[in-house]
């Protein structure tokens, strides 16, 4: 096992992620303060590769700056606001996630035949 490699990939997937967040979230603003630009923004992001957050602040940068420092900002605050909360929950949404499936697995382990079956199914 790599734990450090699994972390890195972990981050760079969070990265996106939160930059992800931080693009709807600026939509969602601008929708209700300037329409032209959240259509316009819409439009961007639904013709390019937003899951790789990265390649898609870099395509932004070249057609509009101020966007790009906008996200920025706002994928800054959202990290500051859940990095604090996500180890502990992360680690209880698995526990409990894994707690559910092994139940799961038990009870169609030990489940009896239903009486229509026939023993070769």
């Amino acid at each position: 096992m790599y734990p450090k490699k699994v972390a890195e990939d972990s981050a760079k997937v969070l990265r996106s992620y939160l930059t992800y967040q931080a693009v709807k979230l600026i939509v969602e603003q601008l929708t209700e303060t300037n329409p032209p630009q959240a259509f316009w923004l819409t439009n961007y992001t639904s013709n390019q590769n937003i899951q790789d957050g990265e390649a898609y602040l870099d395509g932004l940068m070249d057609e509009n700056k101020e966007l790009v420092l906008r996200i920025l900002t706002v994928r800054q605050d959202l990290a500051d606001n859940i990095l604090d909360l996500l180890p502990e929950m992360v680690k209880a949404i698995i526990v409990q996630a894994n707690i559910d499936h092994r139940r799961r697995l038990l009870e169609r382990l030990t489940a009896s035949p239903k009486p229509n079956d026939s023993p070769e199914q």
